[in-house]
């Protein structure tokens, strides 16, 4: 049985992934960050400390056969400008270091979870493909192309098989920020200005997400590749929140403020990026990934967002707040 090494696996990911790699019969080792609880069940855990240019690996790959990379540095609130070189060191610099170490430990398949980001932020005429010209837009975006083309670069020089799985927003049980404000807001049935915003943007669910992942295990068509993954369903910001609404037995207060002044309040709260991430469209295509690795998204929207409402409803429950 190979042994999988996972990265980030207590985080919003890797705590869906590990589960389901060891229920499907993978021996699982978890690399976390700190001594603390693991994903549970089947799977080992080892601490490996922060991810950079100088983690030591070599405890942690003794004996694995594939790594699923996908810890990494994601953007703070408040992180200040000069900070960006965090971004590389551990999102380009740390995932060189660890899949060189991989080939050293003759890991035969490494599997990177990437970004969307990697394309750019925002597109009208097409949708983002594997095969788009990189446009990285931000630190965290320019990290993650970096992190892939140093990933290429390792495994042409040692023949490690490297699959590399780009991803819009992912959501699920512990999804943070902007779609967790989201859910706060209808189930509070807020009035939301949003009615009149006409764009399209893909999102993953984390099962789906995580099933993929499992997918390019193995799949011999999946190496020396990258993959975009979705849910197969595009939905535009209104329709977003009447589908959460639809899953919380709420009413979905949508008014129609022009798009214009929706960028002007963004512009005036200091909140552009997130105002352009509601208004713009981001969109992928996934044709590539069913042909070519017989994949389709397993869960529906709707289903998905059921599942993260039922979280949601539990943690509110357990913090013992009301509606």
């Amino acid at each position: 049985m190979p042994r999988i090494l996972v990265t980030g696996a207590n985080g919003f990911v890797g705590s869906i992934l590990c589960p389901m790699l060891s229920a499907g019969g993978h021996a699982v080792r978890a690399a976390t960050r700190t001594e603390r609880p693991g994903p549970g069940g089947t799977v080992e855990s080892v601490v490996v400390g922060d991810i950079n240019g100088s983690t030591a690996w070599t405890g942690a790959l003794s004996g694995v056969d594939m790594v699923m990379h996908l810890a990494a540095r994601v953007h703070a609130v408040n992180e200040a400008a000069e900070d960006s070189h965090l971004y590389l060191e551990t999102n380009a610099h740390g995932t060189r270091h660890l899949a060189e170490a991989a080939a050293r430990h003759g890991v035969r398949r490494f599997i990177y979870l990437s970004s969307v980001k990697v394309n750019g932020e925002e597109n009208t005429q097409h949708a983002y493909s594997a095969n788009d010209v990189p446009h990285p837009l931000d630190a965290y975006g320019s990290s993650k192309w970096r992190a892939e083309q140093l990933l290429a670069v390792t495994a042409a020089s040692t023949g490690m098989q490297a699959v590399i799985v780009r991803s819009p927003l992912v959501y699920g049980p512990g999804v943070r920020a902007n779609f967790l404000r989201l859910l706060r807001s209808v189930d509070q049935e807020r009035s939301l200005p949003l009615g009149a915003i006409r764009n399209r943007r893909s999102l993953v669910n984390v099962w789906n997400l995580c099933d993929l992942l499992i997918r390019v295990l193995d799949h011999p068509a999946a190496a020396g590749r990258a993959w975009m993954v979705s849910d197969g369903e595009d939905l535009s910001t209104p329709e977003l929140v009447r589908r959460i609404a639809r899953a919380m037995g709420r009413r979905a207060r949508l008014a129609a403020l022009p798009v214009p002044l929706l960028h002007l309040a963004g512009a005036l709260l200091g909140k552009q990026a997130e105002m352009r991430r509601l208004c713009g469209s981001l969109t992928v295509d996934i044709t590539p990934t069913r042909t070519q690795l017989g994949w389709s998204p397993p869960v529906p929207v709707d289903e998905a967002l059921a599942r993260t409402v039922s979280w949601y409803r539990s943690t509110q429950l357990a913090a013992g707040s009301g509606r």
